[in-house]
Parts: structure tokens; sequence; C-alpha cells
């Protein structure tokens, strides 16, 4: 197996069509994967039948379909990552959605990340409509709440994976939660506990 420092190179080997390349990088990169679908499911509640693993599994899959992306480092994979895991946690929301819009939602907690209120949880569909939404606007925003909030990234990571200083990533993750608390509460998706 090649080391764990050379990430970015067996991403983009793999990107080349290197197969050798993505068996060598899965077992690298998977505690890192399990640790952010950990993450991602612990915001979920109890609501989400999927484990980590699976979560992965699914995100994985996912990926191997693209086949035109071209990874350009470490940063760039786990942000994709984060995203398609996202998609994944919004899509069983979805599924498991019957009725009027948000019956039967899960809701997530807020209070954990820092989003807007404390002690309120927010339905998973409604957060990711307000994230395409607020995407429309402002895209780099929106990816630092996909990274911070569904990725479990630090602000520095965050940085790093989009290529700013981390006080712009302060700057759009304030702007974000204050433009998403407006937007979820027009929406009426926020639950007390």
């Amino acid at each position: 197996m090649k080391p764990a420092m050379d990430v970015t190179g067996l991403l983009q080997a793999w990107s080349e069509g290197d197969a050798e390349a993505l068996a060598d990088l899965a077992p690298i990169v998977q505690r890192e994967l399990r640790e952010m679908a950990r993450r991602m499911l612990v915001a979920e509640r109890a609501a989400c039948p999927l484990q980590p693993t699976e979560l992965v599994q699914e995100s994985y899959l996912r990926l191997l379909e693209w086949k035109a992306v071209r990874w350009q480092n470490r940063a760039h994979f786990f942000s994709t990552t984060a995203r398609m895991m996202r998609r994944v946690l919004v899509d069983a929301a979805r599924a498991r959605q019957c009725g009027k819009r948000g019956a039967g939602s899960d809701l997530v907690p807020l209070d954990s990340h820092d989003i807007a209120a404390p002690e309120a949880h927010v339905d998973l569909v409604a957060l990711a409509d307000a994230l395409d939404a607020l995407a429309e606007i402002e895209p780099r925003a929106s990816q630092v709440v996909e990274l911070r909030f569904f990725g479990g990234f630090s602000v520095e990571e965050t940085a790093e994976a989009l290529s700013v200083s981390p006080r712009t990533v302060n700057h759009d993750w304030n702007t974000a939660r204050a433009w998403l608390h407006r937007q979820l509460v027009a929406q009426d998706s926020y639950e007390r506990v």
C-alpha cells in the first residue's frame, strides 16, 4: 500500500483511470469517511436507518459513477464526498416523507453546529432546499455550510478545501447561518425541543 501522505497522488492517478490507485486509496481514507458519516448521522438523530458504513458505501458507489471527475487534492475529495453524503441523507429523508411537506420529516439539531438558534432542530429536507437556494446567490457560503455542517470540517480544513483564508470562511459561515436562519424560520422549519 502507498503511504497515506500521498492521498493527492492516488486521487490524481484514480482520475486518470488507475484502478490500483483506487484500491490503494480506499483503506487510507476509509476511517476519515466513516467519521464524517458518523457526525452526519448523529445530526440526523435516530430517524435515519443508515449506519456510518452504509452511508460511506452509498456515497462511494455514487462517486464511482462519476467517471470524468479530476481530483485536485485531498481537500477536494473530502469536500465532494461530504456533498455526496449530504445528497444521500437528503434523498433518504425525502423518501421517508409522506403526505404534505414536512410530514414525517427528519429534524436535525443545529445547536451543536452553532447555526442560528440554540436548541433548535430543522427539517433536513428544508435545510437542503435552503442550501440549494443559498448556492444560487452565495455559492461559496453554501459550500462552507456543506463542509462545516455536513462534512464536520474545521475552519482551517474548510479554508484549505476552498482555497480561501480562515477569515473568509468565518465570514461566509456567519453570512450563511444568518441567511439560513431567516429562510428556515420563514418556512417554519424549526421545531423547539
